[in-house]
């Protein structure tokens, strides 16, 4: 029963970077990973490309052959990985119980209303794969109410499209303390709370939005989005250990990583760690971590990071038998800094069969 994530997200919002990313933290913590790239206009990729749909259909072959544009292209060549099941099953197999990244294309049109992409991904379930589906939006779209509520339309939409486990992301949120201030702390984002206190922000933002007809539009909008009750978002810094290590234990509760993974028995202390702890930050955390105090947390966090590298370099160069190191702080940083492990822990947990 192989784990996996299907990466969305519109062009910008860093879903070849979270990939890359992901694969890296993942790798560090012990759990085997293998990224699929799903965009045939991606030649260029940062991550080890264990399967790429460009060995399939390219975006260049398509625009050629048929005089298609761009997006017209993108959807072609996933009507054609549709007909062509058997090529992705096929190359699936050979990973074994990897879990997968699946980083697809920017074209929204994917997932709001084109169903080859729902399709493959429904075929895959049979196949025994669990999916989330994980959505990034840039930051920078907190920045104007009305990108904001076009970001939570988009984000609905994906999510009833879709029909997965659905987990939403905030994107390079290291740099929102960078822009102009808000008029809301994050959490008003994040938590998708009473969207009413937008309409004066949307009014003040242009002149045409202050016609009747565009306030009751835009209040019809907001009412919308709050009747599914569906639209919440996670924050993300792909460079911050911790933070991706508590959206990875969110997808993990989301994908039902945590009752046991894909591996089977003999998992090693840190892949048990990463089901088991407990990271769920509180809402206030986020406004303090990433505006209040953004600058005070980055160089606690990187003294911490020294820290363990220096424990992890003396524990590496010290003949220290069969001891277990002492990698992880006595306090509430929740294994944030640890070094990456070194082959074997040594400590082995079997996982009884259900």
């Amino acid at each position: 029963m192989p784990f996996a994530q299907l990466v969305l997200g519109s062009p910008g919002a860093g879903k070849s970077t979270y990939c890359d990313g992901m694969h890296q933290f993942m790798s560090a913590i012990g759990r085997e990973c293998s990224v699929v790239n799903l965009d045939p206009a991606n030649d260029k990729t940062n991550y080890p490309c264990a399967l790429d749909i460009r060995d399939l259909v390219t975006l260049e072959e398509i625009m050629s052959d048929d005089r298609l544009g761009p997006n017209g292209g993108i959807l072609y060549a996933f009507e054609e990985l549709e007909n062509n099941m058997e090529w992705l099953e096929n190359g699936l197999k050979e990973l074994g119980d990897s879990y997968v990244l699946f980083d697809c294309p920017g074209q929204v049109e994917l997932y709001t209303h084109h169903n080859s992409l729902r399709n493959i991904f429904f075929k895959l379930q049979k196949l025994g794969y669990r999916l989330v589906v994980v959505h990034l939006s840039d930051s920078f779209c907190l920045t104007q109410p009305s990108l904001y509520i076009s970001n939570l339309l988009l984000t609905l939409r994906a999510m009833l499209q879709m029909d997965l486990p659905h987990i939403n992301v905030l994107t390079k949120i290291d740099k929102i303390a960078t822009y102009d201030p808000l008029p809301f702390n994050l959490d008003f984002y994040t938590e998708v709370e009473d969207l009413s206190y937008l309409m004066p922000l949307l009014a003040e933002e242009s002149p045409v939005m202050r016609n009747d007809k565009y306030s009751r539009l835009n209040q019809a909008v907001a009412d919308l989005v709050e009747s599914f009750g569906l639209v919440r978002f996670e924050v993300l810094a792909v460079e911050n250990k911790k933070s991706m290590m508590h959206l990875l234990r969110v997808i993990d509760r989301a994908g039902g990583y945590v009752f046991g993974g894909a591996e089977g028995a003999n998992d090693t202390v840190w892949q048990v760690a990463m089901r088991n702890e407990s990271s769920m930050m509180e809402v206030h955390d986020i406004q303090e971590r990433w505006v209040d105090a953004k600058d005070a947390y980055d160089a606690v966090e990187e003294k911490e990071w020294d820290e363990q590298q220096k424990k992890h370099e003396g524990f590496t160069g010290a003949d220290t038998g069969t001891a277990t190191p002492d990698l992880i702080p006595d306090d509430d940083d929740e294994f944030d800094g640890i070094p990456p492990p070194m082959g074997d822990s040594g400590v082995k947990v079997i996982r009884k069969a259900p």
